[in-house]
């Protein structure tokens, strides 16, 4: 069986944890580990960028690979399909597209995501349903670039899903805050107005540029649990 990037990654990461290759210590060039695996230089490649992303090791020219004396702890944040994230709770899943329009986004839309005033952008705003209720409503202001021709219709698959799977994302934020629900939200979620919410605001962006900015505006009770 040929072996993926993953399991490469994983068996250099166990040789690092088991002091096979201690820290400062100098790793075996790509074509080497290529020939030892039986795989694409590629492969290696991929493996060992993912490693340096990590601050496991320090890649330089001419110098070659070493572990990292002091790695570099970081958090990698993976952005959920919000239809698995609903599947994964036992619960039956559904949403519902309840606007798609063009118009002139708000320049604090635009100066977030560093697009000039008066950009024309993509709205959409999608109840997403867990069990037949309301589990989160996403607001989102997508940069119509990124789409191909035709664009997809997110009336049948929605935009989260649709962009976490065709979109390479490189960078972002995210932030987290305790919100009372707006009249809007309360309305669609069907909770009294200001009804403390957790609300995530995430921007990111693209191998082409700003991709997205969305709000999501969760129901009552909502737990978020990430995984380092």
């Amino acid at each position: 069986m040929t072996l993926g990037w993953e399991e490469i990654r994983a068996e250099v990461l166990r040789r690092i944890r088991a002091r096979e290759w201690p820290p400062g210590a100098l790793i075996p060039g790509e074509e080497a580990l290529a020939e030892e695996f039986g795989v694409a230089r590629a492969t290696v490649n991929r493996a060992m960028r993912d490693l340096a992303e990590a601050g496991v090791i320090e890649r330089k020219k001419r110098a070659g690979t070493r572990v990292a004396e002091l790695p570099v702890r970081r958090a990698r944040l993976e952005i959920p399909v919000i239809r698995l994230d609903v599947l994964g709770r036992g619960l039956t899943y559904d949403f519902k597209l309840l606007a798609d329009r063009v118009e002139r986004a708000p320049i604090p839309v635009t100066a977030r995501l560093g697009l000039p005033e008066g950009t024309a952008m993509r709205y959409l705003e999608t109840l997403h349903l867990a069990g037949g209720r309301p589990f989160v409503l996403e607001t989102r202001w997508l940069n119509p670039a990124i789409l191909p021709a035709p664009p997809p219709d997110f009336a049948a698959v929605s935009a989260n899903e649709w962009l976490v799977t065709h979109v390479s994302l490189v960078s972002g934020d995210i932030a987290f805050t305790a919100e009372p629900a707006t009249p809007r939200e309360a309305e669609v979620m069907g909770v009294a107005p200001g009804t403390p919410l957790l609300v995530a605001e995430r921007t990111t962006h693209g191998t082409t540029g700003p991709v997205t900015l969305v709000r999501l505006a969760h129901a009552p009770g909502h737990r978020v649990q990430m995984t380092f």
